[in-house]
């Protein structure tokens, strides 16, 4: 199988913009990001703000003005001269867009009804199209002359690792030359609202695996990729999905279907439980996707395999979480001699009805370059996505 590489990387989160910013947060000792943060909430809440000037909209119509797609054009800034080269040298209709969303414009929509509230009216700026869920995939497209497939794939918190395996099938095809891909999501109060009624948010800084555990915190980002099959830095080798088909939002808790999907990834991959340096673990401190996500790492990697949860400094990201965790597995194969690690913060407290996992304490490393990180992304509905990455 021809296999497919990450040849540039842009991303934006509440760990800041760019890869050696967003690297040195990171792989510091202490946490950062998640912070309280008013507005989303009757109370301040500690959520993954994105807190730095994004860019502008102005090559976008007004029906394709969302923070959302701002988010985008953030990342996009990061590696638009290799996307314009692709573009130039491959031509327009070779190269296709494929991302990951579950927001879109939900914002500017709670905006705009706030508005008609006040006054009786929807405001001059809203237009239903900001809401809808293939626009950032139609935003891109227009911003960059893309005219090859161009489309949004929106299955919850797997939205984006989804769709950097649709990527990698395109690629493999033959249908394309070259893929922007990844995901992107904003905050809102919609999906802030959606969690609380689940009791599913924490009101501190999230605890994953802990036996204090009892929520998430929710944040934004964007993370994009250029994925082509010229050898590049990171080798996407590795994709599974899987279905519980279980429950509309709880995971299968013996995590069969999360194994499912990481067994698929590691097989087409060609890994061995031994050939893994690291897991990126879901990790969104829930008491059930933690329970489940346990089972399943510990059955198929063994308790030794060094295991983290970023969340706690980017929020969970929700449709853009699959690709700015594949962001972070980007980063900690490459420009890493020392092999240091995404560390898990948490309080340390073992929940002893959980399998225990080696998770990365601060400041720890291999000592050598990782050769290959598993990235792990549940979704309500049981829609299950791994992937893995390799030095290219």
């Amino acid at each position: 199988m021809l296999p497919v590489f990450l040849n540039q990387l842009g991303l934006v989160c509440a760990l800041g913009a760019g890869k050696q910013e967003v690297s040195q947060a990171l792989f510091a000792d202490t946490p950062s990001g998640v912070a309280l943060h008013e507005g989303y909430a009757d109370r301040p809440l500690h959520l993954g703000v994105v807190t730095r000037p994004l860019a502008a909209l102005d090559a976008l119509p007004p029906s394709q003005h969302s923070r959302n797609n701002a988010l985008l054009l953030t990342a996009l800034a990061q590696v638009r001269p290799a996307v314009d080269a692709a573009l130039d040298r491959f031509g327009p209709g070779r190269v296709a867009v494929v991302l990951g969303t579950s927001t879109s414009g939900i914002g500017e929509s709670e905006s705009a009804i706030q508005d008609h509230v006040a006054t009786g009216v929807m405001p001059g700026r809203f237009h239903l199209d900001q809401q809808e869920l293939g626009s950032p995939a139609m935003a891109l497209a227009r911003v960059l002359g893309a005219a090859g497939p161009a489309y949004v794939i929106s299955t919850a918190c797997s939205s984006s690792a989804k769709a950097l395996a649709s990527a990698a099938r395109m690629l493999r095809a033959g249908t394309v030359d070259a893929v922007l891909t990844g995901g992107v999501d904003s905050l809102c109060r919609f999906t802030v609202a959606g969690f609380r009624a689940l009791d599913s948010v924490s009101e501190e800084r999230c605890n994953p695996m802990s036996a204090h555990r009892h929520g998430i915190n929710i944040g934004e980002a964007a993370a994009l990729f250029l994925m082509t099959r010229e050898p590049g830095p990171v080798r996407l080798s590795g994709w599974g999905e899987s279905s519980d088909a279980h429950h509309i939002s709880a995971p299968e808790p013996g995590g069969r279907g999360a194994m499912a999907a990481i067994q698929e990834a590691m097989k087409r991959a060609g890994l061995s439980p031994d050939g893994v340096d690291y897991v990126n673990l879901h990790g969104t401190a829930t008491v059930q996707n933690d329970a489940m996500e346990s089972r399943a790492v510990h059955a198929l990697l063994g308790s030794d395999v060094k295991a983290s949860s970023t969340k706690p400094l980017t929020g969970h990201t929700l449709g853009a979480a699959g690709a700015l965790e594949a962001a972070f597995a980007y980063l900690t194969l490459t420009d890493n001699p020392r092999g240091q690690l995404p560390a898990h913060f948490w309080d340390g407290a073992v929940d002893p009805s959980l399998p225990a996992l080696s998770l990365v304490r601060p400041g720890e490393a291999l000592g050598r370059p990782v050769r290959a990180v598993l990235s792990n992304s549940f979704a309500f509905g049981g829609s299950n996505a791994a992937l893995v990455l390799e030095r290219g």
